[in-house]
């Protein structure tokens, strides 16, 4: 497929065509070959004046808090509601083979199947923060192809909370009852980032999960008051975030879930707050693949490969401090 019939099948595609379209343009845009990714900033250009009519939602949370049967109960509500949803989930890849089990599809058995539902497992490779590289791209595909809502889900350890919130409209952190992960969440300052706290398996342990609830609620309100200052109490014109407890498996709360998320879209588009988030992102989003491209490009400089391993290999013996060497190798690149 050329990048005008993938443009076709996306925007304009019956239903089995457009997904076919969808999964050979976002697999177009993973791909690192010149000439792929060449056809890629053709086809996501010709794409942008269809993007940006969905809503964002990140949610991230340690392993076994239950994202994916979460993510489930969510996408066939918001279905139910009327919606067309699309997950994007990063799993991490192993730094030792390499690959990726991708099995975030296989959970959600019911959701995958639905004909208003698109899911798309992406590996890590390595990315820091958890999150593929090209989670962005695909984001804008799903849109352009009219799915309205659209959820990040990330593998939740590192540096990947700071990823998903900086390419999302809201970000959802989840959390387990009991598990002391409300005070691990503070020592990282993922609780910062946090538009939404959800407390999920609270049928479990009730008591357990009414008291995370109240403890992480005292921290948000320390938060707004001595940390970030855009989450001010006193000033109703701005979101401040919220704790709910819920239970994905037995498909309790998740309205609760939505009406806190809908009040918050409502709220951050009559201020402003996210045409603003969405316009730094962008920004951020570019400044971050010139850093890469020059990085590539600099692994890639005649003079510098010449060089490369004898530098790195001299650094590695304590011949040469690392400092001497980047600068030296960064004057072959000018």
């Amino acid at each position: 497929m050329t990048s005008v019939d993938l443009y076709g099948g996306i925007v304009q595609g019956a239903a089995l065509v457009q997904r076919r379209a969808m999964a050979k343009a976002i697999t177009l845009l993973e791909s690192t070959r010149a000439d792929h990714r060449a056809q890629g900033d053709e086809l996501l250009t010709a794409l942008l004046p269809h993007t940006g009519k969905s809503f964002r939602l990140g949610i991230s949370g340690v392993p076994g808090v239950g994202k994916s049967t979460f993510i489930e109960a969510l996408g066939l509500y918001l279905i139910d509601k009327g919606h067309r949803v699309a997950v994007l989930t990063v799993d991490p890849s192993s730094s030792v083979s390499g690959g990726s089990i991708l099995g975030d599809k296989t959970r959600m058995e019911h959701l995958s199947v639905h004909e208003k539902a698109y899911i798309r497992p992406s590996p890590s490779s390595g990315t820091l923060g958890g999150v593929a590289e090209k989670t962005r791209e695909a984001m804008l595909v799903c849109e352009a192809a009219g799915y309205d809502i659209v959820i990040v889900e990330t593998v939740g350890v590192g540096q990947s909370e700071t990823a998903v919130a900086n390419m999302t409209d809201m970000f959802v952190l989840m959390q387990l009852p009991n598990a002391g992960d409300d005070l691990q969440a503070i020592k990282k300052g993922v609780m910062e980032l946090a538009d939404l706290v959800v407390i999920n398996k609270a049928d479990i342990d009730p008591d357990a999960a009414t008291r995370a609830r109240a403890q992480i609620m005292s921290s948000l309100r320390l938060l707004g008051l001595h940390g970030n200052p855009e989450n001010m109490h006193h000033d109703q014109a701005i979101w401040h975030p919220q704790v709910i407890q819920l239970s994905a498996l037995k498909g309790e709360g998740v309205d609760r879930f939505w009406a806190s998320v809908s009040e918050y879209r409502g709220l951050q588009s009559a201020n402003g707050r996210m045409t603003s988030r969405r316009q730094q992102q962008a920004k951020a989003w570019m400044w971050e693949r010139i850093d890469a491209g020059l990085k590539q490009r600099f692994r890639e400089h005649p003079k510098v490969r010449a060089q490369l391993a004898e530098t790195t290999q001299r650094v590695s013996a304590g011949g040469l401090p690392a400092s001497t060497a980047a600068r030296t190798l960064l004057d072959l690149f000018d």
